[in-house]
């Protein structure tokens, strides 16, 4: 089976995980989300997570955070996706839940956050929202 929309699949995957409260859950690797999960393990949304090599698909495994018995992912949302890519510039950048959510962007420096992509004054593609 062929993926279109790895992104969109790995979110999905940790939504549902999160929805059946597992503290652990595997995605497809990639680079890019190897970047995405550096970004949510920096911004405390998640544990941790590590790259495993398989000999058929390497994949990578996710420690979910869990503060009280609730996880510290409320929602995780695809924004640009394949048929439909979402740019923004660098004064357009949105605010997450006026803030307190995140929004990641993939900018001509790699995958940042809002916050830090408007430190850099450089807009890009909205990947997603999570908060």
């Amino acid at each position: 089976m062929s993926r279109t929309d790895l992104i969109a699949d790995a979110f999905t995957i940790i939504r549902n995980a999160v929805m059946a409260k597992k503290e652990i859950v595997d995605i497809p690797a990639s680079k890019m989300l190897k970047s995405i999960l550096e970004i949510l393990k920096k911004e405390n949304y998640i544990d941790n997570f590590k790259f495993i090599e398989d000999k058929s698909r390497p994949r990578l495994r996710i420690y979910l955070k869990y503060i009280a018995n609730k996880s510290a992912i409320t929602q995780i949302k695809r924004v640009s996706k394949p048929g439909l890519r979402v740019y923004v510039k660098r004064k357009d950048i949105p605010l997450v839940l006026r803030g307190k959510g995140l929004a990641i962007l993939s900018t001509s420096k790699g995958i940042l956050t809002d916050k830090e992509a408007r430190a850099t004054k450089i807009g890009g593609e909205v990947i997603g929202y999570i908060w």
